[in-house]
């Protein structure tokens, strides 16, 4: 019991977020300002804004994919998302303390990453530097639909591939395709963000907070309905992270019931004690 209490603080973890969160704003938010500033030359290039969507979803997917596989994703689990965390701590993959270190570490990093968009200029404050906000003729109704459905896709679809230990190492593979179909189909709604991290960032630097209250109910909203509905495959997930499943630092991220069988394991050693 001693042990347990004297665990410290998993400040290496949340630092692990904190860059992956500043990374995934800072990089996929410059494509988003590459692609659609003005001034941009990918436009003449790409005229079609439907193709241009389509790959700002790819790009950006494969930023968050790229991140998992980095050392964050082998440190910290790469949520990189505070509604990620929270799916993993609502299955008790999570315990409370580290759950809110990883929440507060994003929605900082999302600050710090936002913070070199400032370079893009004119062509970054153009697009609010990739600030998400409900499109032009949807309503704040609309454009919450948009972000709960969106992120229940996200959710879902991480449960069922970390779920099968047959689909879980091509976990991160996901991100590329559902947000290049996501961007594609949502994005002219509310901006398909399904991450109050990645919508933090700009509004920051922007001032950009029209319907901000949107990008953190929709995801929740959406995340709790995710877990519900996938709530069968959550003792199928055995560690909180989208790779490397086999590195798991101070065992903080494994599952709730590896201190139950400690106990249990405790309990029948001293019986045998004479």
């Amino acid at each position: 019991m001693k042990g347990q209490n004297a665990n410290p603080f998993p400040w290496q973890l949340c630092f692990s977020e904190f860059v992956g969160t500043a990374l995934l704003v800072w990089i996929g938010l410059s494509l988003v300002i590459l692609m659609f500033g003005t001034g941009s030359p990918i436009i003449g290039t790409v005229p079609s804004e439907g193709l241009r969507r389509l790959i700002t979803g790819f790009l950006f997917g494969t930023t968050g994919a790229l991140i998992a596989l980095s050392p964050v994703g082998k440190e910290s689990g790469a949520h990189i998302n505070p509604v990620v965390t929270l799916g993993f701590w609502l299955m008790h993959k999570l315990n409370t303390r580290t759950a809110l270190g990883y929440v507060i570490a994003q929605l900082a990093g999302a600050g710090a990453g936002a913070l070199p968009l400032l370079a893009w200029g004119s062509m970054g404050r153009s697009v609010v530097f990739g600030a998400t906000l409900p499109g032009e003729g949807y309503s704040f109704g609309a454009a919450l639909m948009g972000e709960a459905v969106t992120t229940f896709s996200l959710i879902s679809g991480l449960c069922v591939f970390l779920a099968f230990r047959t689909l879980r190492p091509f976990t991160p593979a996901i991100f590329p395709f559902l947000y290049a179909v996501m961007v594609y189909v949502e994005s002219p709604i509310s901006g398909t963000s399904t991450n109050p991290a990645r919508s933090l960032g700009p509004a920051i630097i922007s001032g950009a907070w029209d319907g901000w209250w949107i990008y953190w109910v929709g995801p929740l909203i959406g995340t709790l309905a995710a877990i519900l509905v996938c709530s069968f495959l959550a003792k199928r997930i055995e560690v909180a992270k989208l790779y490397y499943f086999d590195t798991n630092p101070d065992q903080l991220l494994h599952r709730e019931s590896l201190p139950q069988r400690t106990s249990l394991t405790a309990k029948s050693t001293k019986m045998r004690t004479p």
